[in-house]
């Protein structure tokens, strides 16, 4: 399993971490160049949809077919949660007739639904511990 962990550098800065060698920058809104928690949930959730999806699409439109997933949704600063993320799904159809857009659209909710799991935790909600530990 993957080790997962952020490291502090700076005041409200972090680095991201994976034990497979990858990692992120976050920060605050007013720091360029990172991400804010925030963002990186946004940004995992859109990730998820794009590859929950890939297999139908790429049968259906090609293997080399081109995707852009758009994610937004403004917190609410007073209860410090995000109560709507809207995702779009950007593709070509212009090769499909509208019976065959329609049963894409069908088979990549279904698939989107079926296994991103990012998506599927948030809509379910889920339990969260922390704990402090002396290093």
């Amino acid at each position: 399993m993957t080790e997962l962990w952020v490291e502090r550098t700076g005041t409200r800065r972090y680095t991201g971490r994976s034990s497979r060698g990858a990692q992120v920058l976050i920060g605050g809104e007013d720091v360029d160049g990172v991400f804010t928690p925030g963002e990186l949930m946004k940004i995992a959730l859109a990730a998820c949809s794009g590859m929950s999806s890939d297999q139908p699409l790429a049968r259906r439109l090609g293997d080399d077919y081109r995707a852009v997933v758009k994610v937004s949704g403004a917190a609410d600063r007073d209860n410090e949660i995000y109560p709507l993320l809207e995702e779009k799904l950007e593709l070509d159809l212009s090769g499909l007739t509208q019976q065959e857009k329609e049963r894409l659209i069908t088979v990549v909710n279904r698939a989107i639904d079926a296994v991103c799991t990012v998506g599927r935790t948030l809509k379910a909600g889920t339990s969260v511990t922390f704990e402090v530990v002396d290093a």
